[in-house]
């Protein structure tokens, strides 16, 4: 990544509201740029979509740049969320999605892969090595679908990979932070 975002929306996965560990970790550890982490309250996709849709538009108007300066950053469905905001047409600076939900638990071929050839903007997948929404065979076979760049990292553990130390420090160094 040539600069780093102006600053970064947060979203959580369904269970989940602003205050998720890893949101907050990311938050701290990322002074340099303006962060928001969201709730989104919602199961329905739509509606996590219009959340951050509105979120991206005031982060952007209060730092007086254009939402293609902000980065959209979500856990599980939030990332998912975030993925097809971008892919519906909001122009982002890049996409930081954890334990992506490729498809649900023991049913691969539910896949949530439509949108990724309509996703420009750099992504990144970080994910536990044995997480059962997404194998990292999986991720090779499905993220070239995606127009954009695409990196694709793996850590230890499942859906909700430990190690957020190293979560964070690879996200910080993704966005072009460290």
């Amino acid at each position: 990544m040539t600069q780093p975002p102006a600053g970064l929306i947060l979203t959580p996965g369904a269970s989940a509201d602003r205050d998720h560990s890893t949101l907050v970790a990311l938050d701290k550890a990322l002074p340099e740029i303006e962060v928001v982490r969201l709730t989104l309250a919602t199961t329905a996709v739509k509606r996590g979509v219009a959340k951050i849709l509105e979120a991206a538009a005031e982060l952007a108007a209060s730092l007086d740049v254009e939402p293609s300066d902000i980065a959209l950053g979500g856990r599980s469905f939030g990332g998912r969320c975030c993925s097809l905001a971008h892919a519906e047409g909001l122009a982002v600076h890049s996409l930081a999605l954890l334990s992506y939900p490729l498809h649900p638990p023991g049913k691969p071929e539910k896949l949530r892969t439509e949108h990724f050839g309509d996703i420009t903007a750099p992504t990144l997948f970080l994910s536990g090595e044995r997480d059962p929404f997404g194998s990292p065979a999986e991720f090779a076979e499905h993220t070239p679908l995606i127009q954009g760049p695409v990196t694709t990292e793996w850590v230890p553990g499942n859906h909700s990979p430990k190690g957020e130390e190293e979560i964070v420090a690879r996200v910080r160094a993704w966005l072009g932070l460290s």
